[in-house]
C-alpha cells in the first residue's frame, strides 16, 4: 500500500502534535532548599523556700523537742544561705526565741537549732545560717526546735512566727 504525501504530511502533524502534547504534562520536578536558625535562651539564678510548721504539742515542764523543715529549691550551682529571724515576740532574740501567750500575756522560751544533737543555734548571720549548693531539686533542711525544761507559764496557747529568709 503507498502512502500520499497528504496523507504523510497529516501524520506527521499528527505525531509532532502528540509529542508536543505528551512533553507538555511531563510532571515539573521541584526543588528544595533549607537554612538553620539558632535557638537559645538564659537561665538566671533563681530559688525558692518554703517551710513545715514546727508543732512543739503539749509542754509539762519537761524538755520538749521537735522538728520541722525549711526546703529550698535553687537552679543547678546556685549558693544560697538560709536564716531564721528571732521570731514576733517582743524581747526575743535569736539565741532565745519567745512563743507568746496573749490572754494573759505570757511567753514560753525556745531555740531552733540546725544540728539534731541542738548544739548550734540557727540565727540570720554569718555563722548561724545554713548554707547549700542548689541541685534544681528540692532540698530539706531540718528544723530542730526544744523548749528548755521548768518554764512555769501561765497555761493557754503560745504561738510566734519565724521567718525564714533565703540569700541568693
Amino acid at each position: 500500500m503507498k502512502c500520499s504525501n497528504t496523507f504523510k504530511t497529516a501524520l506527521s502533524a499528527a505525531i509532532v502534535g502528540f509529542l508536543a502534547l505528551g512533553l507538555a504534562t511531563t510532571p515539573a520536578f521541584a526543588t528544595a532548599i533549607t537554612t538553620t536558625f539558632n535557638v537559645t535562651a538564659s537561665v538566671a539564678t533563681n530559688c525558692t523556700v518554703s517551710a513545715t510548721a514546727l508543732a512543739f504539742g503539749s509542754y509539762t515542764g519537761a524538755v520538749n523537742n521537735a522538728q520541722s523543715a525549711v526546703t529550698v529549691t535553687c537552679t543547678n550551682g546556685t549558693g544560697y544561705t538560709v536564716g531564721l529571724d528571732a521570731g514576733l515576740s517582743t524581747g526575743a532574740t535569736v539565741t532565745t526565741r519567745k512563743m507568746a501567750i496573749t490572754q494573759p500575756a505570757g511567753a514560753l522560751n525556745y531555740s531552733l537549732y540546725s544540728d539534731s544533737t541542738r548544739a548550734t543555734n540557727w540565727g540570720n548571720t554569718t555563722g548561724s545560717w545554713v548554707s547549700g549548693t542548689g541541685s534544681g531539686s528540692a532540698q530539706a533542711l531540718p528544723v530542730y526546735g526544744q523548749i528548755p525544761a521548768a518554764q512555769f507559764v501561765t497555761p493557754g496557747s503560745y504561738t510566734d512566727t519565724i521567718t525564714a529568709t533565703v540569700t541568693y
